[in-house]
């Protein structure tokens, strides 16, 4: 019997077995991101003698599972970090055991002055449950208006949350903005466009990013040092005439005569 699902090249995520033609299995591919992690038997504050000999505490906890304390060397952990981010699954092997936890990276402390590494937190997940998280959003292309009109760019959100199985979670989503062409226009969640098994849980009518008009201030001049002085000038001319016609000084010039015989005295 013929099979009914011909194929001239089998696709890169397909395993297909040309003896069956219903032996098809997805292969799904992921990024090969390794860990070994050792138990932790250091908690509390005695792990910053863990830190100075270059180890780095984690957690690894999950969904109906017991939270485990673990070691990973600084360099490395470091290394790996940078590569999976917190939107890729990492293959954690624990000890001597053999079946690796597969895991994503749920939370990050380091040190707020040197930036070193203190403590990481791994989320262990099922290949076939669907998990919720965040994604960053990265703007692409060049917005018309900010060049035509002098607008400014404005980037409303960095992230996004999404539904999806671990297999497809995406590194980052982007947002074309090369077709803001106006002032004010924006881009909204609903024109992300995702790849298929995962799904966005923000407000479709949500601004990612949007044109904004640039404001003017108008500085008004400050007149009171310019009045203040014209007063002076005339209280001087005042004093000046009064003394010129005989006239007993003004106030002004009567306290000062009175300061200036204190002073003498």
């Amino acid at each position: 019997m013929p099979c009914p699902l011909l194929f001239k090249k089998a696709p890169e995520n397909i395993a297909f077995n040309p003896e069956s033609c219903y032996s098809i299995k997805l292969v799904v591919k992921m990024d090969n991101i390794e860990l070994v992690a050792q138990k932790r038997d250091l908690l509390g504050k005695k792990v910053r003698f863990l830190r100075r000999k270059g180890i780095t505490p984690v957690n690894l906890y999950g969904h109906g599972v017991e939270s485990s304390a673990l070691q990973i060397e600084t360099p490395v952990l470091r290394k790996a970090l940078t590569k999976a981010g917190k939107t890729s699954i990492v293959s954690l092997k624990v000890g001597s055991s053999k079946r690796p936890q597969m895991a994503i990276v749920r939370e990050i402390q380091r040190d707020p002055v040197k930036g070193e590494l203190l403590h990481v937190d791994f989320y262990q997940v099922r290949l076939d449950q669907k998990l919720k998280i965040e994604v960053p959003l990265v703007l692409m292309g060049k917005a018309p208006a900010v060049k035509e009109f002098g607008g400014i760019l404005v980037q409303e959100l960095s992230s996004i949350e999404v539904e999806c199985l671990p297999a497809n979670m995406p590194h980052s989503i982007e947002a074309d903005i090369s077709g803001l062409a106006q002032l004010d226009q924006a881009v909204h969640v609903k024109d992300l466009h995702v790849g298929e098994g995962v799904t966005i849980i923000a407000d479709p009518g949500k601004v990612v990013a949007k044109v904004a008009r640039a404001r003017i201030e108008v500085v008004e001049e400050v007149a009171a040092p310019a009045v203040e002085a014209e007063a002076e000038v005339a209280e001087e001319e005042e004093a000046e005439a009064a003394k010129a016609e005989g006239k007993p000084p003004a106030e002004s010039e009567k306290k000062q005569a009175g300061s200036e015989k204190k002073s003498a005295a």
